[in-house]
């Protein structure tokens, strides 16, 4: 027994002389993202974009057009109450109607409204395209270290607020305005021309705003051409201008398409321009659609004009946009 107590001891002393083992800490468990993750929310942002300042906006549009006039605050009814929940909701939508579409097919102001806007808007992208492209293409032909300044004196309009420039159009096309007093100081004319509050003053107008968007990806096109092609259509007998012909316009063409679509669809909605240099007889539907909604504050009949002028311009480049992709599909 004594033996057994003494082994016990010593057991004790020895195990007593040995450091603890230190207990490792417990690792915390970490988030694993997807491979993909960062991609995803790179591309996530221009949608969340669009759906908050293009979508929802567009659908609360659509709502109002299908409303009815009212003299209340919102002047359209009927209208959500949150309070009523699913019932008000039924209600909402049981209110609605074609009644508004129906009135604008009926009122021959509106769609020559229409018409008018597509007619000044290809007129004027045609005369930014004439103009456009020999000051492009002299750009992409300068010196390199002339380019950055070129350039430069292209965007310098952004730099001053786009309705002080249209008020400066009024002073210089006015009678009493520098146009008409430099040509008469040369003896081209003897009476003022009369140019300010017509066409002829908005088609200026929006060719002098937009011409940048033209010359930019037009610049973009023709800068990026390889010279050596013209070289060797040169080589093999072509003169400058059937080469100019067969090989820049046909490579330029995607700038060209580009900048007529930036020319032309904000000169269709354009309001601006035709109600400072236009005058009553202009009609253009951006011109219109101010009248309805603030004048006259009929909401839904100026959501429906807003509507179908969207329907005009998103239709037609949808369609060209899947006509471009068939032939790169079929071209590859």
């Amino acid at each position: 027994m004594s033996n057994l107590t003494n082994l016990t001891e010593v057991t004790d002393l020895l195990t007593a002389g040995e450091p603890e083992t230190p207990q490792r800490p417990k690792r915390r468990s970490r988030m694993v993202l997807p491979k993909n993750f960062g991609r995803c929310a790179l591309i996530l942002v221009p949608y969340v974009w669009l759906l908050v300042l293009f979508l929802i906006p567009f659908i609360i549009v659509v709502k109002i057009s299908l409303s009815d006039t009212a003299i209340a605050m919102p002047p359209y009814t009927p209208t959500f109450d949150w309070a009523g929940g699913w019932a008000s909701f039924k209600e909402m939508v049981g209110g609605w109607d074609f009644e508004n579409f129906t009135w604008l097919m009926e009122d021959d102001l509106y769609w020559k409204s229409y018409l008018s806007s597509l007619e000044i808007a290809f007129v004027s992208s045609l005369l930014a395209l004439l103009i456009g492209y020999p000051i492009a293409y002299s750009m992409a032909r300068a010196p390199a270290e002339w380019r950055p300044t070129l350039l430069m004196l292209i965007i310098l309009p952004f730099w001053t607020s786009f309705l002080i420039r249209v008020y400066a159009w009024i002073g210089i096309l006015k009678k009493e305005g520098l146009l008409n007093m430099l040509l008469m100081h040369l003896g081209i004319i003897d009476d003022p021309l009369t140019i300010l509050n017509t066409d002829l003053a908005v088609y200026i107008g929006i060719v002098y705003s937009y011409l940048p968007f033209m010359v930019l990806p037009l610049y973009s096109s023709l800068e990026k051409m390889d010279d050596s092609l013209l070289e060797a259509a040169t080589d093999l007998g072509c003169s400058p201008f059937k080469a100019f012909w067969l090989i820049t316009v046909p490579l330029s063409l995607p700038g060209v398409i580009a900048g007529c679509f930036l020319v032309f669809i904000p000169a269709v909605g354009e309001f601006v321009i035709p109600d400072l240099l236009g005058g009553s007889n202009t009609l253009m539907i951006g011109k219109t659609l101010w009248v309805e909604f603030f004048a006259n504050r009929d909401w839904p009949v100026a959501s429906a004009v807003a509507v179908i002028l969207l329907i005009l311009l998103v239709v037609p480049i949808v369609l060209f946009q899947r006509q471009q992709e068939k032939q790169q599909e079929k071209g590859a």
